[in-house]
C-alpha cells in the first residue's frame, strides 16, 4: 500500500497559519479599519434618517422638482453605500473572529496562507489571489 502523506515521507510540513505576532499586526489593522468604517456607517445612517436637519426638511419649497429628484437619487446612492459599509463591517468582524481562533489568513479554497500583501490591502480576504482567479463567475 502506497503512503501519500508527505509528513510521513520525511518532508517538512508547510506553515499553515500566521504567528501570534503577525496575527496581532493584522488585528490592529482590522480594528483600525473597523473603527473608521463604523464611524462612516453611523454618519450615513444619521444622514439618511435626517438627523440634524433641525426640522427644516418640510419647509423647503416643493416646486423644485429637479432638485427633489436629485436628492432622492443621492439618498438612494447613500443607502446603497450604507448597505455596503454594513457588509464590510460584518466581514471585518468575521476576520477578527478568525484571528481569535487562529484561522485568519488561510485560504478557504486551498488551505494555504494568503499573502500578507493581499491581507494588508483586503484584510477580510478568505481566498488567495490564485484561488479567487480560479473561481468561476456565477
Amino acid at each position: 500500500m502506497k503512503d501519500n502523506n508527505p509528513t510521513q515521507k520525511g518532508m517538512a510540513s508547510k506553515v499553515t497559519r500566521y504567528s501570534d505576532e503577525e496575527l496581532r499586526e493584522f488585528k490592529e489593522l482590522i480594528t483600525d479599519r473597523l473603527e473608521k468604517t463604523r464611524t462612516d456607517y453611523e454618519q450615513l445612517k444619521d444622514t439618511l434618517s435626517l438627523q440634524g436637519d433641525n426640522g427644516t426638511n418640510d419647509t423647503s419649497p416643493t416646486f423644485k422638482l429637479h432638485e427633489d429628484a436629485g436628492d432622492m437619487f443621492t439618498r438612494e446612492e447613500m443607502s446603497l453605500h450604507a448597505i455596503r459599509q454594513r457588509k464590510y463591517i460584518e466581514q471585518l468582524e468575521n476576520a477578527l473572529i478568525r484571528i481569535e481562533n487562529k484561522s485568519y489568513g488561510i485560504c478557504r479554497a486551498t488551505g494555504q496562507l494568503i499573502s500578507k500583501e493581499r491581507l494588508r490591502s483586503v484584510p477580510h480576504s478568505t481566498l488567495s489571489i490564485d484561488a479567487k482567479r480560479n473561481i468561476p463567475d456565477i
